[in-house]
């Protein structure tokens, strides 16, 4: 018998779990069984068969079997590695870092205990107690003042949501060096962790949602999921999750690398130093209003607009896209982190470059993604077909689809 003869029957094989597992709608994330997963690991199935043509077999199988659906299949070629972009191109293999991985168990027995973090919890109470104040001082501020507060705020935002959340972490779109720069510099404004790390714990976030291996588990509720997570030490699980992952594109990326080994450095010039001294310079602020406003009340705002997005998405919302998993459509959490509130679509289709089947409505970093493409600075925007949008709203929605 010949090598693809027998790698076809292989795929065959075990076609008929894959196929039972998109069919049930009843089943749930916390029983272990996500469906996406069940693509996945037929694809490994198939990997284990051969180590060459893996895509010819794919085909050869899903032709084979008229029981799979053209969605179905679209949705098996995703996970092999052959999304599809827009324009109908075709990209390099998409990580299966940021899949959700059913194969995790949390141990039994007592959990550890929690440790607090006495240092960020000194420093969170300080930083809020300050954009307190810069409420307070908000009136004496210039419009200038204002705007460019607005501008930082903008500006920091998009170093989380366009960089390191839909480009560093997701690679739902590729940029160019200059577009990277520019992300990295919002990015450290934006002080929430240099890319490397967050782009990690956000692909275990993803890899262990609402697991003891998820870094803000939304399961141990909203204080936690919030902020409660960033005032104790990690659990364990965490932590082995994150070594495990191979990071192998965060390495390769100068940008990255160059960010994390002078973080510290560009967090104080570009988080605190310029949002407090352009001001002051340009239009004669007050050093106070220049400091508490665009720079505290700014830093705790976008903090506190990107920390609802594991919290309040996570809680509220409908689920029109997988009802078997936590993450919710929020539309004041997309309004307030310029787009990162479809999370219900996002936990659904993680390489989706928009995380909205909705384009730039409530998402200024979709928008700001497109302006990068049409300006040659983008390329390679990740996107579901609509008809694989469609089966998996019948299949798996909790029936509160609403189209725009």
């Amino acid at each position: 018998m010949s090598p693809f003869i027998m790698r076809v029957q292989c795929v065959l094989s075990h076609h008929q779990v894959i196929t039972d597992a998109g069919r049930d709608t009843s089943v749930k994330k916390g029983g272990f069984e996500n469906i996406q997963k069940h693509r996945l690991l037929y694809f490994a199935k198939i990997k284990s068969c051969s180590g060459k043509d893996k895509r010819t077999s794919l085909a050869a199988a899903s032709s084979s079997s008229s029981s799979m659906s053209k969605t179905e299949t679209e949705t098996l070629h995703m996970a092999g590695g052959t999304h599809q972009l827009n324009g109908g191109a075709m990209a390099e293999r998409s990580t299966v870092e940021d899949v959700f991985d059913d194969s995790y168990r949390e141990k039994e027995g007592p959990k550890p205990p929690m440790m607090m973090v006495w240092r960020n919890v000194i420093l969170m109470s300080l930083l809020h107690v300050g954009a307190l104040y810069g409420l307070i001082l908000l009136p004496y501020a210039s419009f200038s003042t204002l705007v460019w507060t607005a501008v930082c705020y903008l500006f920091s935002g998009l170093g989380v949501t366009a960089g390191v959340h839909r480009l560093w972490s997701h690679r739902s779109y590729k940029a160019s060096f200059p577009l990277r720069v520019f992300l990295a510099l919002a990015n450290s404004m934006a002080f929430q962790n240099d890319i490397y790390d967050w782009a990690r714990d956000h692909r275990v976030h993803h890899k262990h949602s609402e697991t003891d291996a998820d870094p803000h588990n939304a399961t141990r509720g909203f204080f936690f999921a919030h902020i409660g997570w960033l005032l104790v030490r990690k659990h364990p699980d965490v932590i082995e999750k994150g070594k495990k992952l191979e990071l192998t594109d965060l390495k390769a990326d100068k940008v990255v690398m160059f960010q994390r080994r002078h973080y510290k450095l560009s967090v104080v010039i570009l988080c605190f130093l310029v949002p407090m001294l352009v001001p002051w310079y340009f239009w004669g602020e007050s050093l106070a209003v220049a400091y508490f406003v665009p720079g505290l009340l700014r830093y705790a705002l976008m903090l506190n607009a990107t920390w609802l997005v594991n919290s309040a998405a996570h809680i509220w919302g409908n689920r029109p896209y997988d009802k078997t998993i936590n993450p919710r459509e929020n539309p004041l959490v997309a309004f307030t982190a310029i787009g990162e509130g479809f999370h219900n679509y996002h936990h659904t289709f993680p390489f989706d470059y928009s995380t909205s089947e909705f384009g730039c409505k409530l998402n200024l970093t979709t928008a700001f993604i497109d302006l990068m493409c049409f300006l040659g600075l983008a390329t390679d925007c990740k996107r579901v077909s609509k008809d694989m949008i469609a089966a998996r709203i019948k299949r798996t929605g909790d029936g509160n689809y609403k189209s725009g």
